[in-house]
């Protein structure tokens, strides 16, 4: 259909083809001219229109065709779809198309076959087919592309990099959550989850599934709490699934993958004059406060945490051994916190990026790996060896002897390792500031990841900027040398804690591998500690090839499915997986649900659901007022639970969620007691 109606505004075709112009110039261009074998780059084609004229969108809207490629490769190498940056809406003669009126550029993935030795050419040719439009005639356009690469290290120059970040930013974002639409009395609705602090910037619909709505109608766009409702004039009956990408603001969209169910009435509208040009996903400063007031208290709460909070305790009694040079102090509290921010900055940025990729990634990803939960035991394993006096690690322990030269590193990395282990836990105010984040504009997100950092390094920087608070602490004595040995059985536990977590991702073989690396380690330390007993110099050499062997161990971890706990054999009553379809369900019949979210790496979570779901009483109350308890397993960070966690603005786990018997989802507490929960029974 597209073709016919493309034909029929194509006065001057034959005009423009005698002349041989490109009204659109397309250039093909590589992210990196050595790309390794066995591994994808991405190529790009950059289309540059001459003023008046536009390309199309890959749905082109009532008129146009989409990009054609046809590829001459190399055998074995293989080139993905082509990737469209958020198009532009253009109304010619009353059909609508959708459009790019500037500079574009059109990404897509080759992937390269292993095994191919290094300085192998591989020429890469193209011919590509587009139409090139103005308001008034079209032509067809083609261009053959040409780009040769050899086989080397994968290497991107920095302007490569800024180009092909700048052509990744103009593609849509996954939306985070599972859209849904209607189609009934000649109208489409869509309803698409959208937290109500995030603002918004000329909302419109791009439809990818054809032959469903009026392309030309206009759109209603309307706020009804935590959903955008986009309303406008169906075409066709309605499809088992409906694709499509949402624009959010200039140049801003979200790609979203649309299900029948039920939409809610209109809201509130917005359009382009009620939202401003405030970028999308700005929030207001209001927004911002809030995400950043969260963070703060979250952060400020991690350090009660058991892998946290002998770190800190530690560098607090160096403080108390240091002495009173408020310089030297105040150097280890600024080192101690720049430590903890940048780890969250770091990692919040990678979250971002992981994110901007299409991944459905969360907070807390990186525990996702079993590799990374190996490196962590390893880490609080030598932690507590070091506590306990096996060895003396100054970038550690922040002993006497660190204290003395002024401690700035050690408490740099003292501050970076307790940002890193605190990372499987979400706790109270830090759920909804984190799931603000991930909306945000990147500048605004990366500034709430800095917020969680700054409210962890509160308390060391009390310490040494404050020195009525540093004068509290207990003077120095033999005292604090038990104290230390006292603090090695937390980060003991939090070793085996780690241990379990490894069994539950990896199974036994990777569990058993992980545990060997740790002995492998507490050797080498213990060696270490020997040499350093007996006055030697370079007393560290034999943690080099423990190390080593450890590194080793660690690359070999297989990842084996998390069997997920499907069941809390508690009271005889059971937990069921969580289950969009079956939590639909429920609610549609009536059945009051309670629904909770949680992790095997997550401390929080492992502690409600001992202190609190897990509680006889309230099993028993659960039971006997008809309550389906449902329970989603996020260890191995299942795609659509991290999807669902979105939804509800959320980044990482816990999550707790209730429905009554007619009534929709209701976010509680992160912290819950058996009170909270029984009360919801009654």
């Amino acid at each position: 259909m597209t073709w016919l109606l493309a034909l029929i505004v194509l006065p001057g075709v034959a005009q423009a083809q005698l002349g041989r112009t490109q009204h659109i110039r397309a250039s093909l261009v590589a992210e990196s001219a050595t790309p390794r074998a066995g591994a994808p780059v991405t190529l790009a084609f950059v289309m540059t229109p001459a003023a008046g004229w536009h390309g199309y969108w890959k749905n082109p809207g009532d008129a146009g065709v989409e990009t054609q490629a046809t590829w001459t490769l190399p055998r074995g190498v293989s080139a993905g779809p082509i990737a469209y940056p958020v198009p532009q809406t253009l109304i010619v003669a009353g059909l609508m198309n959708y459009v790019y009126e500037g500079r574009y550029a059109q990404p897509l993935m080759l992937t390269l076959p292993a095994g191919l030795a290094k300085g192998t050419r591989l020429p890469i040719r193209v011919r590509l087919d587009y139409l090139a439009c103005t308001r008034e005639i079209c032509v067809p356009e083609k261009a053959e592309l040409a780009i040769a690469l050899t086989v080397g290290d994968g290497a991107v120059t920095p302007a490569a990099r800024a180009a092909f970040d700048g052509f990744r930013a103009a593609l849509p974002k996954p939306l985070g959550g599972r859209a849904r639409f209607a189609v009934a009395g000649g109208r489409f609705r869509l309803a698409v989850p959208m937290p109500a602090s995030v603002r918004v910037a000329e909302p419109y619909f791009f439809p990818l599934t054809d032959g469903v709505i009026d392309y030309a109608a206009p759109q209603r766009v309307s706020r009804r709490g935590d959903a955008l409702i986009i309303e406008t004039a169906a075409k066709g009956p309605a499809p088992r699934r409906m694709a499509g990408v949402l624009r959010i603001g200039r140049g801003k969209g979200l790609t979203l993958d649309a299900v029948p169910g039920t939409v809610p009435a209109a809201g509130v509208a917005i359009g382009a004059a009620d939202e401003g040009d405030a970028p999308a996903g700005s929030g207001g400063a209001g927004t911002l406060l809030a995400a950043l007031g969260g963070a703060l208290l979250g952060g400020l709460l991690l350090n009660i945490m058991p892998c946290v909070f002998p770190i800190l305790s530690l560098k607090a009694l160096s403080l108390a051994r240091g002495g009173g040079d408020e310089r030297s102090v105040r150097r280890e509290a600024l080192a101690y916190a720049a430590g903890v921010i940048l780890v969250c900055v770091a990692l919040g940025a990678i979250l971002l990026a992981l994110r901007a990729g299409g991944s459905a990634a969360g907070w807390a990803f990186q525990l996702q790996d079993p590799r990374v939960i190996v490196v962590l035991m390893l880490l609080t394993a030598a932690i507590g060896f070091n506590l306990a006096g096996l060895f003396e690690l100054p970038a550690i322990s922040g002993g006497g002897a660190l204290a003395g030269k002024g401690g700035t590193g050690g408490a740099f990395w003292t501050g970076a390792l307790a940002a890193f282990v605190a990372t499987p836990c979400t706790g109270p105010f830090m759920g909804a500031a984190l799931g603000a984040a991930l909306v945000l504009p990147t500048v605004a997100a990366l500034a709430v990841f800095a917020g969680l950092g700054l409210g962890m390094a509160i308390p060391f920087l009390l310490l040494g900027y404050v020195p009525r608070v540093r004068a509290m602490l207990p003077r120095p004595g033999a005292w604090m040398d038990v104290m230390r040995r006292v603090l090695a059985l937390p980060m003991f536990a939090t070793a085996l804690g780690l241990a379990w977590i490894l069994g539950r991702q990896a199974g036994v073989d990777g569990m058993m591998l992980g545990l060997v690396a740790a002995v492998i380690v507490a050797i080498g330390l213990w060696w270490v500690g020997g040499r350093q007993a007996g006055g030697r110099t370079r007393a560290w050499w034999p943690l080099a090839p423990a190390v080593a062997a450890a590194c080793a161990l660690v690359a070999v971890v297989p990842r084996a499915p998390a069997g997920a706990s499907t069941a809390v054999a508690v009271a005889d009553v059971k937990a069921v997986p969580f289950d969009r379809a079956k939590l639909a369900a429920y609610q549609a019949a009536g059945t009051p649900v309670f629904v909770y979210f949680t992790a095997d790496w997550c401390l929080t979570c492992k502690v409600n659901e001992k202190a609190a779901i897990e509680r006889e009483a309230v099993q028993t109350a659960f039971a006997k007022a008809g309550i389906v308890t449902m329970v989603g397993d996020w260890t191995d960070g299942d795609a659509d639970i991290s999807r669902f966690l979105g939804e509800h603005g959320r980044s990482g786990v816990p999550l707790y969620l209730f429905a009554g018997k007619g009534a929709p989802l209701k976010v509680l507490p992160q912290v819950l007691t058996p009170g909270t929960l029984t009360a919801l029974a009654a």
